[in-house]
């Protein structure tokens, strides 16, 4: 086996046992292989054309209308391009956030992506820490209280639509409840969906995110529900926000509107094929499916004895938390006592039962000993 053999059966050998991560297995995007020897490079702003003519905006542009529709809008009123996951759109809404105001205070929760205040440091902007409530959903009564000590300064909501470890939705109509309570003229909401973005449109009831509600940008991976073997994501905004960023870059011929120059034109393929394919309809099946699994996944660790529990009908099956074998075999997301698995598009009942067959020998074993 050469080497890189090797490597390939390493990753995947390693992929069909995740079972903690939220990265779809279902994809195939065998048909693009011959893109893989040519440069696709989109460069600058997706609705502008460069010089450089090597690159895949046309889709991203129809990929970006998609996620706008599907978000309640459409690209009159709002603009977007494909990122390289959501740390890059969470980064691009606190820039956006940066450049509306003078030295605003951003809002976020103790349980808010570990990536954010990495931005926060980069992008040199005040931040405060909210508490969270158990279930990993903002403490309201905190958040008031804060403002309440900074109510003269511009505030940055930086709100979860599904946290990391519990799936936990931020309540868009409390903050706004406290926006209006303390009249809070200067404000603006970003919105991290990176994993629920394509999942919480068509969840009944609907969790309130979009732009219908007001928000003013919103990050979501492409790499996570849809699945593809490059990370991407989709960041969308309020064309009036990013039209205070614009810069005309002369030698490429195009606008420059986004965090990196250069930019990767292989994953808008990616998307853009997948939506082709599945549409509106796909991802509501997916969504189905993936509630289905995590259903039985919840109910099957109940049956042997497990706390297990999730937010809201959530993908998200959050458990006690087993040993550190279990942990490494099946590549599990863990934080203080709890762990969890994330019923991604892919995963297949025979895989969670394995997993429950081991933690149940684990529970008889620890009992044995007891």
């Amino acid at each position: 086996m050469t080497e890189i053999e090797q490597i390939y059966s390493r990753i995947n050998e390693n992929s069909s046992s995740f079972l903690g991560y939220p990265l779809a297995k279902d994809f195939n995007y065998k048909e693009f292989a011959p893109f893989l020897n040519l440069c696709i490079n989109n460069v600058g702003d997706p609705e502008s054309p460069s010089t450089l003519a090597i690159d895949t905006k046309d889709v991203e542009r129809e990929v970006v209308s998609f996620f706008a529709d599907i978000l309640s809008s459409s690209i009159k009123d709002i603009w977007g391009y494909v990122t390289n996951g959501g740390t890059e759109g969470n980064l691009y809404g606190l820039y956006l956030a940066r450049e509306s105001f003078n030295n605003p205070i951003v809002y976020y929760s103790e349980s808010t992506h570990y990536s954010v205040k990495k931005n926060l440091h980069l992008l040199n902007l005040n931040s405060i820490v909210v508490r969270s409530q158990p279930n990993g959903e903002m403490d309201y009564e905190d958040l008031e209280n804060l403002i309440t000590l900074n109510r003269d300064k511009p505030a940055v909501f930086f709100l979860n639509i599904g946290t990391t470890m519990t799936e936990a939705i931020d309540n868009i109509d409390q903050v706004k409840r406290i926006i209006n309570k303390y009249a809070i003229k200067d404000y603006y909401i970003h919105c991290d969906a990176a994993f629920l973005g394509c999942i919480a449109p068509f969840v009944e009831p609907k969790p309130k995110f979009d732009f219908s509600e007001g928000i003013d940008s919103i990050s979501i991976s492409g790499h996570k529900f849809i699945g593809g073997p490059i990370p991407c994501g989709i960041v969308l905004a309020k064309r009036k926000h990013r039209n205070r960023i614009v810069n005309s870059v002369s030698y490429v011929g195009t606008l420059d509107t986004t965090i990196t120059g250069s930019r990767n034109g292989l994953t808008p393929l990616f998307l853009w094929s997948f939506i082709k394919k599945n549409g509106k309809k796909g991802l509501i099946s997916r969504a189905r499916k993936s509630q289905e699994l995590a259903a039985y996944t919840e109910e099957r660790l109940k049956n042997i004895g497990i706390n297990a529990w999730r937010n809201n009908d959530a993908l998200t099956v959050v458990f006690d938390k087993p040993s550190a074998k279990l942990l490494k075999k099946y590549q599990l997301a863990s934080e203080n006592n709890i762990a969890h698995i994330i019923c991604i598009p892919g995963l297949e009942k025979v895989q969670i039962d394995a997993f429950i067959e081991d933690y149940k020998k684990e529970i008889l074993v620890s009992e044995v000993f007891a």
